[in-house]
């Protein structure tokens, strides 16, 4: 658009070519990039507010410099000799997609200003390092080097009571009485007192256990035992079928021992032995299958190894559970449960969010259970690191109370690890169901065998599922997308054979691996798989910003539909899709939903100022997907498609054209009115790239 010299908009002329994707926002809101960052940049100097640029460092006016500041690295180039001209002009013009791999992957910052955990838990005991303790132990002197609070309320101390970060809390004013002591509500206090908010937190004697190896898993070890050997029969068949073939072809045997093509005095005796074991294999299937009610322990998977004498089979019972059980002993407690008595969840017509990484923290769940999210599931575990007792990991797989539907997502590539671990979550966790990550796109996952790896790895993948089917004693779901290679679609393969291995419910991504965000989800393709998962669940997921994108998803043979992008441009869309109707929210009350998370943020990473600073980067991360939110009495018509990149316009007050920025300062900004100003030497850029458009 352009204007007069009176500052009166002029309609502009058709859209050309290049405008194609862009979302249509009414004339008298639709502005240019310098215009959009001089509103910007005047507010501030109004406000007395230096710009802060993409570095955390101040810049006066010079967008340029923070557009520099802030700006992507350049992309690493394919160095190849005798390249042609073609080929390095096909080079350069190619678009970068997926994540900023050539970000600088800077240390974590190191926060030497610390008061030693003894003194902030007030311990009887000295410290734990002695004179080795690299923290403070004299509060008055870190309180003269400790940065200076950012509120005068705190948000864990009126919430329950007690602040457990005492003076070391950004906000220990609110809190802190004479001799800097901390202050405590017995009143708040005692009415949260037992309530347990975050499960499945990792136990400090399991995590001692795993790190020395000292954890048994007899389940997954009785099952790994039948795939080596249901692998060693395979071979041995297949020797057996190959000096048969042998024989018949040289005619008879006593002849072909004097060709040299005879089988030896082993593999006669494998084949005896084969034959043998049919025959014992049947009276087996036979016994079991005339067996009583009573016999059931003979076909549970806890199978003891051979070997074993009476009385270590004694000492073995006697065990304790690792289980905590509360009243008398059962049946259930002893024996494995069969696949139909498992735990059962209605996944049918619900809403899904999707396990995002990075951004699926525990905050932003209970922002998205507040609008109305049916289910939701943590972020991607790798399961090797879960094994190995890292607290990182684990952190991944805690639960808030308000998540009535939660489940845990698994990344692995191999049946002994992931079998393994489902066996470890199983007994520690409280969880309604596990999923198995068979879509991630991620190279680092990828060229391992995991995540759409898997797709390609049938047997490996139907191992896994029936490995981890015989430990879990909940549900056992797989998300997948529509294949590796573009336009080479092999869900529908995958799907009729995953209904025999036993899964729970399916949830498929209308998109390959190659094509990432480039295209618009194929509907159709999931609507054909839907038919072929039937009875099982199967749910849908891409594309969906409003809710017609949901009805239009649902006239499809999809039992639900999951919410990924959708959920993080605009976590409302719960609570439109169930109303059926475009909320168009006001700037206030965007900011009022970044507020709760940043308070949610704080009761989970913590008040002091690490916690802080980590509630800051996820954030900016979330930011980074909020910015392409258009809002709705903007548009020219609704509703705004998840393809369609929003032009620079100017909102109906500061704060909503402030939250359309896609500037990293203007986002670091945003975090400053929330959480104080950025330490010295602030740097950040997101991990996701905004270019899934056109």
């Amino acid at each position: 658009m352009e204007e007069t010299a009176n500052n009166e908009p002029v309609k502009s002329l058709e859209v050309s070519s290049w405008d194609k994707g862009s979302a249509a926002i009414k004339q008298q809101y639709v502005t240019t990039k310098e215009k959009f960052h001089e509103s910007i940049d005047s507010a501030w100097q109004k406000e007395g507010v230096q710009r802060c640029g993409g570095n955390g460092q101040s810049a006066q006016g010079d967008r340029k410099t923070q557009e520099e500041d802030a700006v992507e690295p350049p992309g690493k180039k394919i160095k190849l000799e005798e390249q042609t001209e073609d080929r390095k002009e096909k080079e350069d013009g190619k678009k970068a997609r997926g994540q900023f791999k050539c970000r600088p992957h800077r240390k974590p910052h190191n926060y030497d200003i610390r008061l030693c955990p003894s003194v902030v838990q007030e311990r009887a005991d000295k410290c734990f390092y002695g004179d080795k303790c690299k923290f403070f132990h004299d509060i008055a002197e870190y309180m003269s080097v400790k940065p200076e609070d950012i509120g005068e309320r705190c948000h864990l101390f009126d919430t329950f009571g007690r602040c457990q970060y005492s003076v070391t809390c950004r906000f220990a004013k609110a809190h802190t009485g004479e001799g800097f002591k901390n202050l405590v509500n017995e009143e708040l206090l005692k009415k949260h007192e037992g309530r347990l908010m975050v499960k499945n937190a990792l136990d400090k004697d399991l995590q001692r256990r795993l790190r020395k190896k000292q954890v048994s898993f007899k389940a997954s070890e009785a099952y790994l035992k039948t795939i080596n050997k249901t692998a060693s029969q395979g071979a041995s068949k297949k020797k057996a079928a190959e000096c048969q073939a042998l024989q018949c072809s040289n005619g008879d045997a006593s002849t072909a021992g004097q060709d040299g093509q005879n089988c030896t005095a082993e593999d006669a005796a494998t084949v005896d032995g084969l034959k043998a074991e049919s025959v014992a294999e049947k009276q087996t299937s036979a016994e079991e299958l005339s067996g009583s009610a009573g016999d059931c322990e003979k076909r549970t998977p806890h199978v003891e190894p051979t070997g074993l004498n009476s009385s270590e089979k004694t000492q073995d019972t006697q065990k304790p559970s690792p289980i905590k059980t509360v009243g008398a002993l059962t049946d259930a407690d002893l024996i494995k449960l069969r696949p139909s008595e498992k735990k059962q969840v209605d996944f049918r017509d619900k809403m899904y969010l999707a396990p995002l990484t990075t951004c699926g923290n525990l905050p932003f769940r209970r922002i998205c259970k507040r609008f109305g999210a049916d289910i939701t599931c943590g972020e991607m575990a790798m399961c090797t690191n879960l094994l190995q007792g890292q607290s990182s990991e684990w952190a991944l797989l805690k639960r808030h109370e308000s998540e009535d539907l939660f489940g845990v997502q698994l990344e692995g590539c191999f049946p002994d690890t992931m079998t393994k671990c489902a066996e470890l979550l199983n007994h520690n966790i409280e969880v309604d169901f596990v999923d198995i990550n068979s879509g991630c796109p991620i190279d680092l996952v990828y060229k391992k065998g995991g995540g759409c790896g898997l797709m390609t790895r049938t047997h490996k993948f139907e191992q896994i599922v029936r490995g981890m089917n015989s430990v879990l004693d909940v549900p056992l779901t797989v998300k997948i997308r529509t294949g590796v290679q573009d336009k080479v679609n092999i869900a529908h393969k995958l799907i009729p054979e995953m209904k025999n291995w036993g899964v729970s419910m399916i949830t498929l991504h209308g998109r390959s691996r190659e094509q990432r965000y480039t295209k618009l989800a194929d509907w159709e393709y999931i609507d054909n798989c839907s038919k072929l998962a039937s009875p099982i669940p199967l749910f849908g997921n891409g594309d969906i910003l409003s809710y017609e994108d949901a009805i239009k998803a649902r006239e499809t043979g999809v039992s639900g539909i999951m919410l990924g992008r959708g959920a993080l441009i605009k976590p409302w869309i719960f609570t439109e899709i169930k109303e059926q109707r475009h909320w168009d929210i006001s700037s206030n009350e965007r900011m009022d939903i970044l507020k709760d998370f940043t308070r949610f943020g704080l009761e989970h990473w913590g008040s002091d100022t690490q916690g802080l600073e980590k509630t800051r980067s996820f954030l900016l991360e979330w930011l980074s997907f909020l910015c392409r939110y258009i809002p709705v009495g903007l548009l020219e018509h609704v509703p705004q498609k998840i393809n369609e990149r929003p032009p620079y316009y100017m909102g109906r007050d500061y704060l909503e054209t402030l939250m359309a920025s896609q500037h990293v300062g203007d986002w670091i900004k945003i975090s400053e009115m929330l959480l104080g100003p950025v330490p010295q030497n602030f740097s950040f850029l997101p991990k996701h790239k905004a270019n899934a458009y056109k």
